[in-house]
């Protein structure tokens, strides 16, 4: 089929515009098939699409869905930095205050225009967080090939959901973290086997120094994200609740080891239900394509 227009747009630049994760984002069509929305991110040059609905839910949320080539996701963090900056980018506002829904969830967003791009922030809502299971702790380790040298000495794995599990894995340093090298078919089967949507390797921010990471998640069709903000967001809950303090602020850089220089900021708070965080990047919103160049099966 033929799509509207698809907007691309390098979501989680860098604080100079540099970088970012490819997105593509456009309007939903629903006489669209699932596939064919699969199809669309890949036709674009992106690891993931954005679909965006027109009609408001009950709530007062903006339906948006969100698809990899392999598989709709119940919500994807850099997705939304995109979908929102294209809804201001629409508009001749210097500021767009909405709701979204996604997920069956819907949350507060807020895009502002900058003189780099277009800044989007997201609440992301509850944070649960658990200790993994030894042999769970065990099959992600083993199937990114990190070595005990590798694993950071003070801090420890853990299984972070914001409504989908993926596991934090800290290694010591930035070296470290460029040597992960995953067997990708061993971290698919591992993943599906304990319910992960993937393995975010991490290495915490110290001081002002941004913390750097790489998001793994081949169970989903995509083996590393340039950029995942809702796995910030979880680390941001992860720190919060192993310093004890009420309040924490991150930024963490990714992207390096593809060669698109990313960066996520984060923030948790503890509140009467539990830890719940806000997640922000910078957009770039590109040229976009013609309808007739997206063609899917």
């Amino acid at each position: 089929m033929s799509w509207p227009d698809v907007t691309v747009v390098d979501a989680c630049v860098r604080r100079d515009g540099r970088g970012g994760s490819p997105t593509a984002v456009t309007d939903d069509d629903p006489a669209a098939t699932d596939a064919d929305r699969r199809a669309v991110a890949a036709a674009a040059g992106a690891s993931h699409a954005a679909f965006l609905g027109p009609v408001r839910t009950p709530d007062g949320g903006l339906p948006v869905r969100f698809f990899t080539a392999a598989a709709e996701l119940s919500g994807c963090g850099h997705g939304t930095v995109a979908a929102q900056a294209v809804r201001l980018a629409r508009t001749a506002l210097g500021e767009l205050n909405d709701r979204q829904h996604t997920g069956g969830r819907t949350f507060d967003t807020v895009a502002i225009r900058r003189p780099a791009g277009i800044e989007v922030w997201f609440d992301q809502g509850l944070v649960a967080l658990r200790h993994p299971a030894p042999d769970e702790r065990t099959a992600i380790v083993t199937a990114l090939g990190l070595t005990a040298d590798d694993l950071h000495p003070t801090d420890a794995p853990r299984i972070a959901s914001p409504g989908t599990p993926r596991m934090l894995v800290p290694v010591r340093d930035r070296s470290a973290l460029l040597r992960v090298r995953p067997r990708f078919g061993t971290l698919t089967e591992a993943s599906r086997r304990y319910g992960l949507l993937g393995c975010f390797v991490y290495v915490p921010p110290v001081d002002d120094r941004p913390g750097a990471a790489r998001m793994f998640a081949p169970a989903i069709g995509v083996d590393e994200d340039v950029a995942n903000a809702n796995s910030t967001g979880c680390l941001a809950a992860h720190l919060l609740d192993t310093t004890g303090a009420r309040t924490v602020a991150i930024e963490v850089e990714q992207g390096d080891a593809l060669g698109r220089p990313a960066s996520v900021l984060a923030s948790a708070r503890r509140g009467p239900t539990g830890i719940t965080t806000r997640v922000g990047g910078l957009a770039v919103v590109r040229d976009g394509h013609r309808g007739d160049d997206l063609s899917g099966g």
